[in-house]
C-alpha cells in the first residue's frame, strides 16, 4: 500500500490475544524538529528520511512498532507551516488529515528553540482537527541542551498545553526515554487486536521508499533552496537474478537546477547515486543498480497538476 494522505482504510484489524492494545499515533510540530528521527528511534529501522532542510517530510507514512503485547501505528506527517506555495498548502493538508484519524498527538517541541507562535498556531490546528485525540507533549533534541534548559522548556510545554497533559522529554540516543515515551503512548490507545501483520514495520509501497531514499540521498549533497525544488519518481524497476535495477528520475524546476544536480561531468548525480544505493541495498537486503536521470519539471511545486501528477 502507497501512504498518501492519511486514510485507514486500508488497514484491517487481525485478530490478537485478549489485553493487546493497538492504535494511531501522529507527531505534531514545526519543520525540523525531530519528528521523523524520532520515529526511526522507536521503531529501530530507518523507515522515514531525514536531513537538516525543513520540510524534508512530504507525506504520511505509516512505521509500525510491534511487540507482543502492543502495535503502535505512528504515522509521520509533513510539519505543519504557514503555505506558500500549492505543495505548502497540499502538505498542510495532509498533516490535518493524520490529526483527524489518530488516537494520540504527541506535540513536539525542540529543547534547543523557544516555543512560539509557530507552535501555538500548530496546536490550535491539533486540537481543531483532532479534538477526540489525546495529545501528549514531547520535547525533543534534549542532548543539545543541559537539564536546566530541557526542564525549562518541559515548563513552558506543559503550561502551553494546560492541565492533564503528560509532557516526556525524549533524545533518540537513549533507549529509556524512548521505552518510556513508547510506554506511555501504548497507555493511551484502546485494547484491540492489531491492524498490520506483526513483522509489518512500514505501510509504504517498495517504489515510494526507495524514491524517498534517492532524495534524501540528495538532500545530503545539495544545499540552500534547491532541496525544496528535487522530486524523485521511480518510473521502473526489474528483477535480474540478485540483482534489482531501479530506473528513477529526479525532477527538478529550472535548467540552472538541472546542471547543478548533475555536476561536472555528472559528478553530483554520481555521488549521490552511490550515496542512494548504499541505502538502498542496507533497507532491502539486495544488491542494487540505480539509473538515475534528472529531468526539470517547470515549477512544479506551484502547478497543481504536476503536484496531481506526484502524488500530493
Amino acid at each position: 500500500m502507497t501512504a498518501g494522505p492519511v486514510s485507514f482504510d486500508g488497514a484491517a484489524r487481525r485478530g490478537g490475544p485478549d489485553g493487546f492494545r493497538s492504535g494511531f499515533v501522529c507527531f505534531a510540530g514545526r519543520p525540523n524538529v525531530g519528528k521523523s528521527s524520532l520515529i526511526n528511534a522507536l521503531v529501530g529501522e530507518e523507515v522515514m528520511i531525514t536531513s537538516a532542510h525543513p520540510q524534508t517530510t512530504r507525506r504520511a507514512v505509516r512505521a509500525i512498532l510491534n511487540a507482543p503485547e502492543h502495535q503502535l501505528v505512528i504515522v509521520d506527517t509533513p510539519g505543519v507551516h504557514r503555505p506558500r506555495t500549492a505543495l505548502s498548502e497540499r502538505l498542510n493538508d495532509t498533516a490535518a488529515a493524520a490529526f483527524a484519524e489518530v488516537d494520540v498527538v504527541g506535540f513536539c517541541v525542540p529543547a534547543d528553540e523557544d516555543i512560539g507562535p509557530g507552535d501555538r498556531f500548530i496546536l490550535d490546528q491539533v486540537r481543531r482537527e483532532a479534538p477526540k485525540a489525546k495529545v501528549v507533549g514531547i520535547v525533543t533534541k534534549i542532548d543539545k541542551r543541559g537539564r536546566e534548559r530541557t526542564a525549562e522548556q518541559l515548563l513552558q510545554l506543559s503550561e502551553l498545553l494546560g492541565p492533564g497533559h503528560e509532557v516526556v522529554p525524549v533524545s533518540r540516543q537513549s533507549p529509556e526515554q524512548l521505552a518510556a515515551l513508547a510506554e506511555l503512548l501504548v497507555g493511551l490507545v484502546p485494547e484491540g487486536p492489531p491492524w498490520y501483520p506483526t513483522d509489518q514495520v512500514v505501510d509504504d509501497s517498495d517504489e515510494a521508499r526507495v524514491a524517498e531514499l534517492i532524495r534524501e540521498a540528495a538532500l545530503g549533497r545539495l544545499r540552500e533552496e534547491l532541496p525544496h525544488s528535487v522530486m524523485v519518481v521511480v518510473e521502473e524497476t526489474e528483477r535480474k537474478k540478485d540483482l534489482w535495477v531501479v530506473y528513477a528520475s529526479v525532477f527538478v524546476e529550472r535548467s540552472s537546477q538541472k546542471a547543478i544536480v548533475i555536476g561536472a561531468r555528472g559528478s553530483v548525480l554520481r555521488e549521490i547515486g552511490i550515496a542512494a544505493r548504499s541505502r538502498v541495498e542496507a533497507a532491502f537486503g539486495t544488491r542494487v543498480h540505480l539509473d538515475l536521470r534528472v529531468k526539470v519539471a517547470k515549477d512544479w511545486q506551484r502547478d497543481p497538476k504536476q503536484l496531481d501528477r506526484f502524488g500530493f
